[in-house]
């Protein structure tokens, strides 16, 4: 699997089709905060106790001499110590975006795979069925989206395998687990908006249930006025 923030061509042309999110740009360390960290290295080194026959000096009694030799040792901590934060924090944003594609799994998987996903874990699982045209939209919406999220989990299972004699008239169906508890369902072709249902839709319905950090925050589906309702009124203004 490609890393979606990797600098390639590929991917720049995704991008501008819209197919994955913009690069996600590093955290970047402010001066305040390289300050506070010196601040803090300066306090604990003149906090740590003295050595056997080591006279206690404090910073306003120091030359500048020593000074420059204390700045040029702390300099040395605070690049190290930014060094390892930077380290965890990038282990932690690969951690998360770990996923990246939507996995097939078997009733056997469906444990490790969705009620221990592990913490923090949004998962988006699709019970589906060969020959079901709508099962098969909302897959290749799916992969879309999980290339656009990859920190969201997205897996499907032929719905007989996760649960036997799931009712077919049932399918597709969506369930949307976090942190191992399921926090969201849509169950069957009307909740999941039929055959015409758009990737953004179903963007859309996956963010207001938490499951993606989606930008859609209005429904793009349009909002198509009832036609009695309009005629009743054009014909009320009419009479008037």
């Amino acid at each position: 699997m490609q890393d979606p923030n990797e600098d390639t061509e590929w991917n720049d042309v995704l991008r501008a089709k819209g197919i994955i999110g913009p690069k996600q740009k590093e955290a970047e360390i402010t001066e305040d905060q390289i300050q506070a960290l010196m601040d803090d290295a300066i306090q604990r080194r003149t906090d740590m106790p003295l050595q056997e026959g080591q006279r206690e000096k404090k910073i306003d009694d120091m030359s500048l001499d020593e000074l420059d030799e204390l700045e040029d040792s702390e300099d040395e901590a605070v690049l190290e110590q930014y060094r390892q934060r930077r380290i965890a924090e990038m282990r932690a944003t690969a951690e998360k975006s770990r996923f990246g594609s939507v996995r097939e799994i078997s009733g056997q998987d469906y444990v490790n795979e969705v009620t221990k996903a592990g913490e923090g874990i949004w998962v988006v699982l699709h019970l589906y069925a060969n020959g079901v045209p709508l099962c098969s939209l909302i897959h290749h919406h799916m992969q879309q989206l999980a290339q656009r999220f990859p920190q969201t989990k997205f897996v499907r299972s032929i719905a007989t395998t996760c649960i036997p004699n799931f009712p077919e008239k049932n399918l597709p169906t969506i369930f949307i687990y976090h942190e191992g508890s399921l926090h969201k369902q849509f169950i069957g072709p009307v909740e999941l908006r039929g055959d015409k249902l758009t990737v953004q839709e179903l963007e859309f319905m996956l963010g207001q249930a938490g499951a993606v950090p989606t930008e859609i925050k209005e429904d793009p589906r349009p909002q198509i006025r009832d036609k009695l309702l309009a005629d009743l009124e054009d014909k009320s203004a009419d009479f008037y």
